[in-house]
């Protein structure tokens, strides 16, 4: 086993051979003594000493050897963690990283003063504070910015994202981790959804909150992508995925199935329906599309939907049982709002109840859809 204990021997030999490599090897087994806590308070005062004279060496991998066998001790004075800080990246990117004798004001003085390395290389610390991320954000470059929005230990304000979105939103390299963030605010992912690519909008969907109108328009985009309304295997397994999505992360509400089918999107409530009973999609469209109510009456109060959709669903499924595509360019929009003219009919005639936000949705979606011809 190699001695990592600074000996009279070692000392013999550093005055023997004061070769780069004898000093390298010197340095490191006295930064390791000094780690292991084992000094007496004098010893630990001339090694303090010794490490401000190597930390000056000529030697590049002296001052590495420090750096690196330094790294984490957390009794490391201020000034040699700094000066290693600063040093040529070989020597500073591991106090960098790891070191908690910097602080935040010199962290922050370092991105602002140090080259893109040393940037990346703090953005990627196991935590960075608001301060330090506003920093980064505000001076560092882009690969240090990838770094920062892809390292969850990173404290990200509101604002600091909002400059991000400001100075790198339509470059995917930083939007992929952006969107891959555990948690964003909701300000954040709306200004997300119109620049993001649409694998990372389906991420977005599935895996942040939003805006239930924003989620429901999210829902309609993703399944025309998956050409809606024809069933073709691919089309399925689309829908099936972005219902199992939604649903492990707790997106699957009833005001997003509530809307999804008032536009005509059957297939989807097919699958939620079956992801929140819990059975083969096929079953629940033999009970969705029975010919009388019970069928779909004990799958809707099975699925743990709000009693006071059930008429408006009710309706939308009675309404789709009419209707069909016409085959003609745009006939999606106008099966949508063909379906929301009569869903929104019997809202009036029958009582509906919808929510108030819910009805304000489709008032607003039937409005933007094109005139059905007759």
């Amino acid at each position: 086993m190699t001695e990592t204990r600074l000996t009279e021997n070692d000392v013999h030999k550093l005055l023997a051979d004061p070769s780069g490599e004898t000093r390298a090897e010197t340095a490191a087994k006295l930064a390791i003594q000094f780690d292991q806590g084992n000094l007496s308070p004098s010893e630990r005062a001339m090694a303090e000493q010794i490490f401000r004279i190597m930390v000056k060496d000529a030697e590049v991998r002296v001052r590495e050897a420090l750096a690196i066998n330094l790294k984490e001790n957390p009794n490391v004075p201020h000034d040699v963690a700094m000066t290693l800080a600063k040093d040529v990246d070989q020597v500073a990117l591991p106090v960098l990283l790891f070191s908690e004798i910097l602080s935040d004001e010199d962290l922050v003085q370092i991105v602002r003063s140090q080259d893109p390395v040393k940037q990346k290389a703090i953005a990627g610390r196991a935590r960075v504070s608001a301060a330090v991320a506003d920093a980064i954000v505000e001076d560092a470059d882009k690969e240090a910015v990838v770094a920062l929005v892809a390292n969850e230990g990173a404290e990200l304000s509101e604002k600091s994202l909002d400059k991000v979105i400001d100075k790198f939103g339509e470059d995917e390299a930083v939007q992929k981790p952006m969107v891959q963030r555990s948690a964003l605010p909701v300000t954040i992912v709306e200004r997300l959804v119109h620049k993001v690519s649409e694998n990372l909008r389906d991420h977005l969907l599935t895996h942040h909150e939003m805006p239930p109108s924003m989620a429901a328009d999210l829902i309609l985009q993703a399944r025309e992508r998956a050409t809606i309304g024809l069933s073709t295997s691919s089309s399925e397994d689309d829908v099936e995925r972005l219902v199992n999505q939604l649903y492990d992360n707790g997106r699957l509400t009833p005001s997003i199935i509530l809307r999804a089918l008032c536009m005509g999107d059957i297939k989807f409530f097919e699958y939620a329906m079956a992801r929140r009973v819990g059975i083969p999609v096929m079953n629940a469209r033999m009970l969705i599309h029975d010919s009388g109510d019970l069928g779909l009456d004990g799958v809707y109060l099975k699925s743990g939907m709000p009693r006071n959709f059930y008429p408006a669903v009710k309706a939308a499924i009675s309404v789709a049982k009419e209707m069909s595509y016409d085959g003609e360019p745009g006939d999606r929009e106008r099966y949508a709002r063909r379906m929301l003219e009569r869903v929104l009919t019997q809202y009036g005639d029958l009582g509906v109840d919808f929510d108030n936000d819910d009805l304000e949705y489709l008032l607003t979606k039937m409005n933007g859809l094109p005139a059905t011809s007759h």
